[in-house]
């Protein structure tokens, strides 16, 4: 699309936007594809790696460990002092620690809950009242199919992407019933190939995706999907496009929770 001035414009375009584990895996590839179309995009991780792929790609890197609730307003500070507004966030940080009912300690448990629903609820509870003020926004929050359908292997995952599942509803009515003009919905990605998935093909199946002589061939054999995949689904809910969409659960697995 062009402006008048004759400039392509993004879908995104001028757009200030969030993404949270943005320093590899779906994170790296929202961000990626934010900044293409047009978006300023804020890349938060504790991996300081962020740091140089931020600089690659335009965007501002910021150390933050979502699970750390002083960080929220920090970063919101630092948002608004910057570019004066917020349009979106995507909280996608996460870990998928391998391990069921039996072998799950209290300490994963924890360490998963407080990634996964308090660095979304965190976030969300934030970045709000500059959304407010900004005139609207979307959130997206990275949930998975194993909310959908439980995974054994991963009681906490699942556990966890089920509570943002739930989450992004509430916040999604919350903000119609508010009229903030502030839309929510989760992104249920199944397997895609990132380095979590890689991990656990590895670990359960004894599947070493990176290590075969032609990774592409064998991750379509295996029906596994892209990052792009998701994150033009995350463009899509960023952007104007999906101004009628609130509280909407998204699936992209290829099917496989319809069979």
């Amino acid at each position: 699309m062009s402006s008048m001035d004759g400039r392509t414009r993004g879908r995104v375009d001028g757009k200030v936007i969030i993404v949270t584990g943005a320093a590899s895996g779906l994170g790296l590839a929202d961000a990626r594809r934010l900044v293409e179309e047009g978006a300023q995009v804020v890349m938060t991780d504790i991996d300081d790696r962020g740091a140089d792929l931020a600089a690659d790609l335009g965007a501002v890197f910021v150390h933050q460990d979502v699970a750390d609730e002083a960080s929220w307003p920090a970063l919101m500070t630092q948002v608004e002092s910057t570019f004066g507004r917020l349009d979106g966030l995507v909280n996608n940080a996460g870990i998928a620690p391998i391990a069921t009912i039996e072998s799950l300690t209290t300490d994963v448990w924890r360490k998963t809950m407080a990634i996964h629903l308090d660095g979304t609820f965190f976030g969300c509870r934030a970045a709000i009242p500059l959304m407010r003020t900004s005139g609207g926004g979307s959130i997206v929050n990275m949930s998975s199919t194993a909310a959908l359908i439980g995974l054994a292997s991963y009681l906490a995952y699942s556990t966890a992407k089920g509570g943002i599942r739930a989450m992004t509803k509430s916040i999604a009515i919350h903000c119609r019933q508010e009229g903030l003009g502030i839309r929510c919905n989760s992104i249920h990605p199944g397997s895609i190939s990132t380095p979590m998935v890689h991990h656990a093909l590895k670990e359960l199946v004894g599947v070493d995706l990176m290590a075969e002589e032609d990774p592409e061939q064998t991750r379509r054999a295996m029906g596994i999907g892209e990052p792009l995949d998701v994150a033009n689904m995350v463009l899509f809910l960023a952007s104007d496009e999906s101004k009628h969409m609130t509280g909407a659960e998204l699936v992209i697995d290829n099917g496989d929770t319809v069979v």
